[in-house]
């Protein structure tokens, strides 16, 4: 079965930082793109971070430009999510997705392009 597995959320005042990962049984890994989504309550699933076959082209969503960095290790099979200078309105459910687009120079941004999701992890930022 594919399994894609969040971990690392958790509890952190603002300013702070916490780390996502996500172990995917996808294969080949390196075929798809990896994604980031978050979901706030009462809030649509939105665009995080994404990162192509390669790592080569990742894409951020502008409310986390130059704080979130998403970055791949296909030897072992897991994407991460290093979030620095967290803020309030960063608090949610944070969901990792796999696209099967191939050796691309490019990442999807829509949630129906991505084929397999996690079942979430949750951040909670207080201020």
């Amino acid at each position: 079965q594919v399994q894609l597995i969040e971990s690392g959320g958790g509890l952190v005042q603002a300013g702070g930082s916490l780390r996502l990962s996500c172990a995917a049984t996808v294969r080949p890994f390196s075929m798809y793109t990896m994604g980031w989504f978050r979901q706030a309550p009462g809030k649509e699933r939105e665009f995080v971070a994404a990162s192509n076959w390669s790592g080569g082209v990742t894409d951020y969503a502008d409310s986390v430009k130059g704080r979130f960095t998403i970055s791949r290790d296909n030897a072992k099979n897991t994407v991460s999510l290093q979030m620095n200078s967290l803020k309030p309105e960063d608090t949610a459910v944070y969901y990792c997705a796999a696209d099967r687009s191939g050796v691309v120079p490019t990442v999807a941004r829509n949630t129906y392009e991505y084929e397999y999701w996690g079942q979430g992890t949750q951040v909670t930022v207080s201020s």
